[in-house]
């Protein structure tokens, strides 16, 4: 009888080079996008339009981020018994995480009399729809196969 040990499986999900692929295209593009909307506001609004556009690019940056990174780190706990749990919970929990400190930023720059709220709001949108924009090209880009991260079962050997 052979000492026949299973080989290494290397359960590292295969969607994390497209997410640090969009997380670094997304960077990119936010830095466009804050450098435009920077000029814009400032142009439009003064110094209140830079920061104001500043902000709102700053926001929709950090958000997408949050989510792309919180994949990252929950894909870590893939070889685990308890990877779906795990990875709901902390996908779960970044989503809880942007929902809150985006209601606490609304409520506190309400009535922020240093910002214009129509450049927050538009480099905001701007950022968002960059980031979408960078998510979209990116995942269409990937060679990923429509059967990913599977383990077909092992046909029995005759010992």
């Amino acid at each position: 009888m052979t000492d026949r040990r299973p080989d290494p499986v290397d359960r590292t999900p295969t969607s994390n080079p497209v997410l640090r692929r969009a997380l670094a295209w997304g960077g990119i593009l936010a830095a466009v996008v804050l450098v435009v909307s920077g000029i814009l506001g400032f142009v439009f609004a003064g110094a209140e339009g830079l920061v104001s556009a500043l902000l709102g690019t700053l926001m929709a940056v950090v958000f997408m981020g949050i989510t792309a990174a919180s994949i990252l780190l929950a894909n870590r706990f893939a070889s685990s018994d308890v990877f779906v749990g795990v990875f709901f919970g902390i996908v779960l929990g970044g989503w809880i995480i942007k929902f809150v400190v985006f209601l606490v930023l609304v409520v506190v720059l309400r009535d922020a009399s240093w910002l214009n709220p129509t450049v927050l709001f538009l480099s905001l949108v701007a950022g968002v729809i960059a980031s979408l924009v960078v998510d979209v090209l990116v995942v269409a880009r990937s060679r990923m196969p429509y059967a990913s991260d599977v383990e077909l079962p092992k046909a029995p050997t005759d010992d």
